[in-house]
């Protein structure tokens, strides 16, 4: 009786696992796990190759390609222009690099001449009349005449933007570097790195690992801002190809006294609000300064959020830096410029840069104008509207436009020296 009524009967599988005691099942679902892993890994690598492989067909569809930088190319635009001229070359295409602005940075400066790189400086629009324009590390032509009528070709970059290419279009902006992106092209083709290996694919050139692996390392400040994890496996995969003493020599070059006095105005005569900085350094012998300044001033303590200001060749250039979770640098440039003729920034999350019209800040133009002291109260207000913890917890005075205009004075153009002839604009 008791048995018919279930009572004392051993109940079993109602609380346990559904999987329990059923090795079939439980070896079913274990495939099928693997399966799905060995499934979304295959996607990616086939993705990964997918682009590697469209890019090397849009190159082998031409005899000639232009390559163009940004108007001063970074080493992580320069990595990207020596990857693609090598991708172009095993497809018989040539691939001559140009640049529309100037390459003034020392380190800069110093990976061209140890690499001994081969780039021919931009004119105007003409020089690319009529050619196929690959884009590297940026996604729409700008800073020569004639960057307007340029339909590129193709397009590989990490910036924010919706340039696109006719033939070839990558553009990925969680990216720390465009660097990252041909270096996996190049591992998703089976380009070998290790002179070990064997294989039909040809091998890494030393000189290009070398730049690749040093424009990772730069644009994401030594694998510390905006780095993913396709930085770390770009470099990875490039390390042993490189050659350390070459990144050693690129990375600490000699700075003249002029360059280096720029950045101590920037520290010195710096305004802060906060958590938030900005200062004018005055005249710049190069705008790249300016970048450096606000690398600088980011190290500061406590400081979340930096712009530099530097005047060099009738132009204003902006150069802003965020720490991670802070304000956005290159929506707070942009907006700060908003209504200002001649006027242009943006950037990423945590780096950023722009150019202004000294002359139309003064009132050329339409409008009537605008000061170093208006814009800077500009900059400070959107930075604290989107980042309110860093915000002053008291009400700030305005800014001394005097005091301001009389910092970036006392600096004159008759400071640079006879080793900073010829201004560029910041990377």
């Amino acid at each position: 009786m008791g048995s018919a009524s279930g009572v004392g009967t051993p109940v079993t599988g109602v609380i346990g696992s559904p999987l329990d005691g059923d090795p079939a099942l439980v070896g079913g679902v274990a495939v099928a796990v693997v399966a799905v892993a060995g499934a979304l890994l295959f996607v990616r690598l086939r993705s990964d190759r997918t682009r590697g492989q469209e890019l090397r067909s849009a190159l082998a569809a031409r005899r000639e390609v232009a390559i163009l930088t940004h108007p001063n190319p970074d080493p992580d635009a320069l990595a990207c222009a020596l990857a693609v001229r090598e991708l172009a070359a095993v497809v018989d295409t040539d691939a001559p690099i140009y640049y529309p602005g100037e390459i003034r940075h020392e380190e800069n400066l110093a990976l061209v001449r140890e690499l001994g790189i081969d780039a021919t400086r931009l004119r105007d629009g003409s020089d690319l009349a009529g050619r196929d324009v690959v884009l590297v590390d940026h996604n729409q032509p700008r800073g020569f005449a004639g960057a307007g009528s340029i339909a590129p070709y193709a397009v590989v970059d990490h910036h924010p933007g919706g340039g696109e290419g006719t033939a070839f279009t990558d553009v990925r902006t969680a990216y720390g570097a465009c660097a990252s992106l041909l270096a996996e092209y190049l591992q998703a083709l089976g380009w070998r790195t290790d002179p070990s290996e064997s294989g039909g694919e040809p091998m890494v050139s030393e000189g290009l690992a070398t730049a690749l692996v040093y424009g990772i390392r730069s644009d994401t400040a030594g694998f510390t801002r905006g780095c993913t994890a396709a930085e770390f496996d770009a470099a990875a995969y490039c390390s042993e190809r490189a050659d350390p003493d070459t990144i050693e020599r690129v990375a600490a070059p000699p700075m003249s006294p002029t360059k280096m006095e720029v950045r101590a105005r920037a520290v010195l005569d710096r305004v802060q609000r906060g958590a938030f900085v900005c200062t004018h350094a005055g005249n710049v012998p190069s705008p790249d300064t300016v970048a450096r300044a606000a690398d600088d001033l980011l190290r500061l303590e406590s400081v979340r959020a930096v712009v530099v200001a530097g005047r060099c060749d009738g132009t204003l250039h902006l150069s802003g830096r965020a720490v991670e979770d802070s304000v956005h640098i290159g929506e707070v440039l942009s907006t700060a410029i908003e209504g200002i003729p001649m006027a242009d920034a943006g950037g990423h999350g945590r780096m950023g840069g722009g150019q202004l019209s000294v002359d139309h800040m003064a009132g050329l133009g339409p409008g009537d104008g605008v000061g170093a002291d208006q814009l800077f109260e500009g900059i400070f207000a959107v930075m604290a509207s989107q980042d309110p913890e860093g915000a002053p917890a008291d009400p700030a005075e305005p800014l001394d436009p005097v005091t301001i205009d009389a910092d970036a004075e006392s600096a004159t153009s008759e400071n640079q020296s006879p080793d900073d002839p010829d201004p560029g604009r910041p990377n």
